[in-house]
């Protein structure tokens, strides 16, 4: 699965967003991001959308991770608690997988482990496979 993570270190948005891939497995993933001042909102606060991105690496990870393509068609974040320092984990799991169509959920937690967030998304399965080198 290293040759999947270096995959994703195409993902250049996410790159900008200083958030990492660190596991792959089949139908898993975990990506972490260290917060920095670019992530935070004017409340002091990480902003929705980094951690709506960080959770969208670890989906997509875990989504490809069969070799298939896959891309969303849907997703959908809750959020629990604020983030103001520290690392955010993000843990992917498959939750179904069928020909066409699978299923995710992704924790979001911080370094004490608690739930920053939960993020579900869904993924069409292309007949292609990923060119991974």
């Amino acid at each position: 699965m290293d040759k999947l993570i270096k995959y994703f270190e195409k993902d250049y948005f996410a790159i900008n967003n200083h958030i990492e891939l660190i596991e792959v497995r089949n139908g898993k993933a975990k990506a972490k991001m260290e917060i920095k001042r670019d992530h935070l909102n004017s409340l002091g606060m990480v902003h929705g959308g980094a951690i709506f991105t960080l959770a969208d690496l670890a989906f997509a990870a875990a989504a490809n991770s069969h070799g298939d393509v896959s891309v969303a068609i849907n997703a959908d974040i809750s959020f629990m608690k604020a983030a103001y320092e520290g690392t955010l984990y993000a843990e992917a799991e498959e939750i179904s997988l069928n020909p066409k169509i699978a299923t995710y959920t992704v924790k979001i937690k911080n370094e004490k482990k608690d739930i920053i967030a939960i993020f579900q998304g869904m993924a069409y399965r292309k007949k292609d496979r990923l060119k991974i080198e």
